[in-house]
């Protein structure tokens, strides 16, 4: 886009309102919808020092006519960011309601907390409604992000709903909650270094609060580095309760996409060990959608877990020491692989304007479990086809479909199928751990 003299524009800094124009003006063809008052509407908050627009940090400052203003550079910088982002609107992460989920420890300095925020507004009586007009005074948009636009709810039963967004847009956010976290952490070290050259007045006043994390005070905190197996064969159970593994986790780059920040530390739910630190998108897409405690439905994104991103995800979940020596998934993983790969040739097709397409949504159930892996069934459906709603394709024990998902590893990911086998049992319980109850999300009871 060419430049363009902004109104208000003093030495590189433009007003709050300019900055509004600009935003809207720059990001007009971006897929990820923005709003006309990033910068001046609820969440933002230019006195704390910064604005979020997108996935990025702008700092504020105070002009010589009492003004808040911006860099116009940053913005734009942002700007091109936001449109660099791909969005697929048919690929959603649910974002909540999560009943029974425990209350993410946050910052109260800062000013985002996307998933609070939502939550809060959409659980209010005519939240929805309220949100779709934009009320003066509520937090209608997050980063400069409209996400009323793109939120997507789902009802199940007719009583039950739950709210989704595009997986780029919760990337986006959680990458925005990320930087604006490291720079209030550079803020505070900066004001305790600077307090350091003056006398105490305390003896405790210029000690860092975290302790944990050298930053910059010229500058943000250091940013995360790669994840290098440095937790490999240790018991989530164990890990969890150690003082101090959350802020670790942080300091960790995804282990799956290798680009967000860590926010969870995945773990097997059937042998109990942890798997690696992964981003919050990256966790939720490697939770198959459960139906029931034994039933789920197969989604569009296990393309991306089977197919296209196969070897990523089959190493990460091989990182788990039981998975790994038995050469096989958690059985929910299992089942979505069965329906998926070695059910593929089974569904059937409708003719489409393109050629022809699958039909209906396929859905795997299971009777028994992994525990007695004799009586454990699989069996394979498709539903909503038109020549016959829930329409079984195949039923497959446990024990074939661990077979053939052996096969198919070492033809697909042969590096991964290398690595496994039943000779490094070394180390593993004789019997398998019971599943672990998992409390991050209603009805993921087995991940």
């Amino acid at each position: 886009m060419s430049e363009r003299v902004m109104p208000g524009r003093t030495d590189g800094l433009i007003t709050l309102s300019a900055a509004d124009a600009l935003w809207v003006d720059v990001t007009a063809d971006s897929a990820v919808p923005t709003v006309s008052g990033a910068l001046t509407c609820p969440p933002a908050h230019a006195r704390v020092g910064y604005v979020l627009l997108g996935g990025h940090v702008v700092e504020t400052v105070r002009a010589s006519g009492g003004q808040w203003s911006v860099p116009e550079a940053e913005v734009r910088r942002a700007a091109a960011e936001l449109n660099a982002v791909a969005m697929d609107r048919r690929d959603l992460v649910r974002i909540g309601p999560f009943r029974g989920a425990p209350r993410q420890k946050c910052d109260e300095e800062t000013q985002l907390r996307w998933r609070r925020r939502i939550a809060g507004e959409l659980r209010e009586p005519s939240g929805p409604e309220r949100a779709a007009r934009g009320e003066v005074g509520r937090p209608y948009h997050l980063a400069g992000i409209d996400w009323r636009q793109i939120l997507v709810e789902q009802t199940r039963d007719g009583t039950q709903r739950t709210w989704w967004l595009p997986r780029a847009v919760v990337r986006l956010l959680d990458a925005a909650e990320h930087a604006e976290t490291q720079w209030v952490q550079a803020a505070r070290t900066r004001q305790a270094s600077a307090a350091a050259t003056e006398p105490p007045s305390h003896p405790r006043q210029a000690q860092d609060a975290d302790g944990w994390q050298t930053t910059n005070p010229e500058g943000p905190t250091a940013s995360p580095h790669p994840y290098n197996g440095e937790l490999e064969g240790q018991l989530y159970s164990v890990l969890s309760r150690k003082p101090g593994t959350s802020r670790r986790v942080a300091g960790w780059v995804c282990a799956v996409c290798r680009t967000a920040p860590a926010t969870v530390l995945d773990h097997c739910h059937e042998h109990g060990y942890v798997r690696a630190p992964v981003c919050q998108s990256c966790n939720t897409q490697e939770r198959p959608d459960h139906l029931y405690s034994n039933d789920i439905r197969v989604a569009n994104r296990y393309t991306r877990l089977f197919d296209t991103g196969a070897d990523d995800w089959l190493r990460h979940w091989h990182r788990c020491p039981g998975c790994r020596a038995r050469t096989t998934l958690p059985l929910p993983h299992l089942a979505a692989w069965t329906a998926h790969i070695a059910c593929r040739s089974l569904r059937p097709t409708h003719r489409a304007s393109g050629g022809r397409e699958p039909c209906g949504v396929l859905r795997v159930s299971w009777t028994g479990s992994q525990n007695a892996p004799r009586s454990c069934l699989l069996t394979v459906a498709v539903d909503f086809c038109p020549s016959g709603e829930h329409r079984v394709l195949a039923r497959v024990p446990y024990r074939e479909a661990a077979e053939r998902f052996r096969l198919w590893l070492a033809e697909t990911a042969p590096a991964v199928a290398a690595a496994a086998g039943p000779d490094r049992l070394d180390g593993l319980p004789a019997q398998f751990r019971p599943v672990i109850a998992d409390t991050s999300g209603e009805g993921l009871a087995l991940f």
